[in-house]
């Protein structure tokens, strides 16, 4: 490899390499995910049976636990997470290492992306946690979205207290989120 693509590369420390994503929207906005973080892609019809209505008062995006191979996932409505006008999710991402059903509006295309940018300084909020980098494809940029960054751990342990204290979780002991 010549020094120049080397340079190329590898910016701040991050290495540069192609991965497969998943582009969704939420309220006409396009997001990012690695594809390998989404365990499947569900209708909402399909997960609408064997979800329980669950309200956090501390915890607002969280309205429905649906159990996935005996382990309890908190559905997040992606509008109120990301602080999108409500429109009404037709899909949910059950992520593979977390907890998470992400409600969402549509699953735009998969496909890989060369590299995932790092975020600029511009994004000083909550969107830090939310988001892993940028990703520019087709003349698009897109965010890149961090799958922990949807519950903390701290959120996901009192979630399970409250739920386990409803008797809403059989299968939750023992239960370890990434």
């Amino acid at each position: 490899m010549s020094a120049s693509r080397h340079d190329a590369a590898k910016t701040h420390g991050h290495t540069r390499r192609p991965e497969q994503v998943i582009f969704f929207a939420v309220s006409r906005q396009s997001f990012a995910i690695a594809a390998d973080a989404v365990k499947e892609i569900r209708s909402t019809d399909s997960l609408a049976g064997s979800a329980i209505e669950f309200e956090s008062p501390e915890i607002p995006k969280i309205r429905h636990i649906v159990e996935r191979a005996h382990r309890p996932y908190y559905v997040v409505n992606g509008c109120d997470h990301f602080h999108l006008p409500v429109t009404r999710p037709s899909l949910a991402l059950v992520l593979r290492h977390y907890r998470v059903a992400l409600l969402v509006d549509s699953v735009e295309r998969i496909c890989e992306i060369p590299a995932v940018y790092p975020l600029p300084l511009a994004f000083s909020g909550e969107e830090r946690v939310w988001y892993r980098g940028l990703a520019y494809v087709e003349d698009r940029v897109s965010p890149v979205i961090d799958p922990a960054g949807f519950l903390s751990r701290e959120q996901l342990h009192d979630l399970d207290q409250l739920a386990a204290g409803m008797n809403l979780l059989e299968h939750a002991d023992g239960v370890v989120s990434a």
